[in-house]
C-alpha cells in the first residue's frame, strides 16, 4: 500500500509539472528542435516533440501572454540555457523574463507556447488560432497556412 501511495505521488507530481509549463523551469534547461508535416514543412518542437507557437500579439521578446491565455498556451519555460538540436540557429534562442518571475524561451525575438490541445508529438492543432497563433519555423518566423 505504502509503494502505491509513494508511485501516485510521484506520478501526480512529474504530471503536475508536465501540466504546469512545457519547459525544463524544474528540470533545468529547455531544448528546442524541428519537426516537418507535409502542410506546414519545418517547425519548433519542444525536448518531448510537442508544437511551439508564437503569439503575433507578443512585441520585442516580450509575454503578453497571462491567465487564462497562459492556460490554455502554456510559456515554454527554462531553468537553465536552452540548448538547440540541429537545423536551428542558436543565434535566434533567447529567453525573457515573465512577470512571475519565471524564465521564458524565445526565439527569433518571439516567445514561445505549446497548445493544451495538442496530444501527442507532431499535433498542429494550434495553428492559426484566431488568426494570431502560428508555428514557429527555424528562421524564426511564423509559420502561415497554405
Amino acid at each position: 500500500m505504502k509503494q502505491l501511495l509513494v508511485g501516485l505521488l510521484v506520478l501526480t507530481s512529474t504530471s503536475f509539472g508536465l501540466a504546469q509549463s512545457s519547459g525544463g523551469a524544474a528540470g533545468g534547461p529547455a531544448a528546442l528542435g524541428v519537426s516537418q508535416t507535409d502542410d506546414l514543412g519545418e517547425f519548433l518542437v519542444d525536448a518531448e516533440g510537442m508544437t511551439l507557437y508564437l503569439f503575433t500579439n507578443d512585441t520585442d521578446n516580450t509575454s503578453t501572454c497571462y491567465d487564462d491565455c497562459a492556460s490554455a498556451w502554456p510559456p515554454l519555460l527554462t531553468g537553465g540555457e536552452p540548448t538547440v538540436g540541429e537545423g536551428l540557429d542558436a543565434a535566434l534562442v533567447g529567453t525573457t523574463e515573465r512577470t512571475d518571475g519565471t524564465t521564458q524561451v524565445t526565439y527569433g525575438g518571439w516567445p514561445l507556447y505549446t497548445w493544451v490541445q495538442d496530444e501527442a508529438p507532431g499535433d498542429t492543432t494550434g495553428q492559426d488560432v484566431g488568426g494570431v497563433w502560428y508555428v514557429v519555423s527555424p528562421a524564426g518566423e511564423a509559420v502561415q497556412s497554405e
